[in-house]
């Protein structure tokens, strides 16, 4: 299950888990790139997909069902979904931090809770949080929800490592730095910030979606059983 999986990083981690053999289900809230994606896919069978805010609760339960009455069990959950409103601290509105906390934070809350229980009947799963470099350190420029949700999603996943390890289910973030996607797309498009965060990055170009999604793979695969709660950061 990748949220946020029709664009962007999501978009990526969907087409190469698909296209290393998985069943994917692929959840995003726009409808016009979920039917894009799924007219790129060359195979259907495999492929479920669903558009709802992954804020809702009765819409997890609602796929979870349909996934499990499909495939019967859940392997991997990737909680890719994100939003970011750029204001000043001081003028923002509770309305707009508590929007980016319900999908940076409270989704990803929702999704493990709902995929949790049939990966403790199965004794197996791997649970990968899309975080942020910024949910390691601060930023003076105005992202303050997206930062701090991203710090939520952070310390979550190292709490399910460390309650569900025992059942063999793993959680881990991934952390990219400034990768070109189309929520990212207004910022980067501005040349002196563009600029200066090619300055800071000393590979001397910025992301791509694919170098977010390999390192998905990586943790959804048996190669790395013996990692959990861990922060990768892809920079």
């Amino acid at each position: 299950i990748i949220t946020g999986g029709a664009s962007g990083i999501g978009e990526a981690i969907s087409k190469i888990f698909h296209q290393e053999g998985s069943n994917i289900c692929v959840i995003d809230n726009n409808k016009n790139k979920l039917e894009n994606f799924e007219k790129s896919i060359d195979s259907k069978d495999d492929v479920l997909t669903f558009s709802f805010d992954v804020s809702d609760e009765n819409s997890w339960k609602d796929c979870i069902k349909e996934v499990l009455n499909t495939w019967g069990k859940i392997d991997v959950l990737v909680n890719n979904a994100g939003m970011s409103l750029r204001s000043n601290f001081e003028e923002m509105k509770k309305e707009d931090w508590d929007k980016v906390f319900a999908v940076n934070s409270t989704a990803v809350m929702l999704g493990t809770q709902n995929v949790i229980a049939n990966m403790k009947k199965n004794r197996s799963g791997s649970i990968i949080n899309v975080s942020s470099i910024f949910g390691l350190v601060g930023s003076a420029r105005s992202s303050t929800a997206y930062h701090a949700s991203k710090g939520s999603s952070r310390i979550f996943t190292k709490t399910i490592a460390a309650q569900y390890g025992k059942h063999n289910i793993r959680s881990n973030s991934i952390h990219p730095g400034f990768t070109d996607t189309p929520m990212t797309e207004d910022i980067h498009s501005i040349e002196q910030v563009r600029n200066e965060r090619l300055a800071m990055t000393p590979m001397g170009r910025l992301g791509k979606p694919e170098d977010i999604a390999y390192g998905a793979l990586y943790l959804a695969s048996d190669e790395s059983s013996w990692v959990t709660g861990s922060e990768l950061v892809i920079d």
